[in-house]
């Protein structure tokens, strides 16, 4: 028997499906809903079959590449769910500057291969955050600022659409297709199994500098935080990290962190010169110091610690930080305990070309409440959710990394672009297999 007359992958009702089911989310907080089958694809034709598959019963379609979406979009009630984390195949061209690279493809593993050969990528900030699903919903990652959101490095595509066959988009041949899938997220109608990339001469400096402060100099950080922010050169990523467990701190306290690329280290310095107006009282605090990648990516996980159940949910905003401040004092009030947080982050975004990645703003704000008591969900889950909704008078929309729709819908794309997204989706797939964004039928 074939996988083309077979049902591909396992069923609810075969042994072994509900732990293939968990093994589909990072996040430890499953959610109750139940794919029809699970495919595990080990090749592109294997993708292919599975929506071949999904069509001759009259099932939707949903993809995971490496399962960290938070709300876990992927897993839908009754639709053929295809994990292609295992295309996971790279292909450098370091004399032109790309790479062919699989959806599967660990972002900070990517980064790794590149760096030792004196290349880079915008790749996300966490490690084991797999390149499909991060490079379709936008991709901020390190040195963003400056090289711009991920997906608009993304060259071309090779993908399976709704019928199960492999086609090619880029500006030249089905330019559509591409510009869907530079921000669609989850979304996006068809399921990449290439992404053909451009890559950038490393930094010869790469670094950070941070300072941690205590309770009673929040509202002083935040403040200058916001004040500094349009000065902020696009080589630094300018981070302030709301917890209850800061380093150097005991109870609640903000860490500020400079990630800094440079062409030297004087540069470095020149580059974060800004941090030398930063409040007094801090209880630790470190100028630009070179930092390996790898050792940014361990400090970055110590906040999303693995077997956790985590809701998570964000904003935009142009807000000045007087209008946001009875907001961000109630988020500290009723921060959990680690490893839950509140993410400010310095963006000011330039112009971008014309993708569905469209909707950024000045200041990103994103909370992750996290826990691993099961018996606490009910208390923690929607912590994040109300929290935002109280400031989305101050909103300019979300971001799909961090999204939050199936609980709190926000706009994700301009109306404009969600038009066309939408008259996209209805003739590339016409009977409606793949699944849209949470939140919406």
């Amino acid at each position: 028997m074939t996988l083309a007359t077979a049902a591909p992958g396992i069923g609810r009702t075969d042994p072994g499906y509900e732990i293939a089911r968990g093994s589909m989310m990072w996040n430890a907080l499953v959610p109750e809903r139940f794919p029809a089958r699970i495919v595990h694809a080990r090749s592109v034709s294997d993708v292919q079959e599975a929506v071949r598959y999904a069509v001759r019963e009259g099932l939707r379609v949903t993809v995971k590449s490496g399962g960290h979406s938070w709300a876990g979009n992927h897993l839908r009630e009754d639709a053929v769910l295809i994990d292609v984390s295992a295309l996971d195949e790279v292909r450098i061209d370091a004399s032109a500057l790309t790479a062919v690279v699989g959806p599967g493809k660990r972002g900070n593993q990517l980064a790794a291969e590149l760096l030792r050969i004196g290349l880079f990528f915008p790749v996300g900030h966490c490690e084991g955050v797999r390149l499909g699903g991060y490079l379709l919903q936008g991709g901020f990652g390190w040195n963003g600022r400056a090289l711009g959101m991920a997906c608009q490095n993304v060259l071309a595509i090779d993908y399976v659409d709704a019928e199960g066959e492999l086609r090619h988009a880029s500006e030249l041949e089905d330019p559509d297709m591409l510009w869907a899938a530079r921000g669609a997220g989850p979304g996006f109608f068809g399921i990449v199994v290439a992404f053909h990339l451009r890559l950038f001469p490393r930094s010869s400096f790469i670094g950070v500098a941070a300072a941690a402060y205590p309770e009673d100099r929040i509202d002083e950080v935040f403040a200058w935080a916001d004040r500094v922010g349009p000065e902020v050169a696009s080589s630094v990523e300018l981070d302030l990290l709301l917890s209850r467990e800061t380093v150097g701190v005991r109870g609640l306290g903000v860490q500020v962190s400079a990630v800094v690329f440079a062409d030297s280290w004087r540069q470095a310095r020149w580059a974060t010169a800004f941090l030398n107006s930063r409040p007094r009282g801090a209880r630790l605090a470190l100028p630009a110091t070179p930092v390996p990648l790898s050792v940014l990516y361990r400090n970055a996980m110590r906040h999303y610690p693995s077997a956790h159940r985590y809701a998570v949910d964000n904003m935009w905003t142009h807000a000045s930080y007087q209008q946001l401040r009875p907001g961000i004092t109630r988020i500290a009030e009723t921060l959990p305990e680690s490893p839950s947080h509140m993410l400010w982050m310095n963006w000011r975004p330039p112009a971008r070309p014309d993708m569905a990645f469209s909707v950024e703003d000045d200041t990103y704000i994103a909370l992750y409440g996290g826990w691993a008591d099961p018996s606490q969900d009910e208390a923690n889950a929607a912590w994040s959710a109300q929290r935002m909704a109280e400031m989305s008078a101050y909103s300019s929309g979300i971001q799909l990394a961090d999204e939050n729709l199936g609980r709190r819908p926000a706009p994700f794309v301009t109306d404009a672009h969600l038009a066309r997204l939408d008259a996209l989706r209805a003739a590339r797939d016409p009977h409606a297999r793949f699944h849209p964004w949470m939140g919406r039928p």
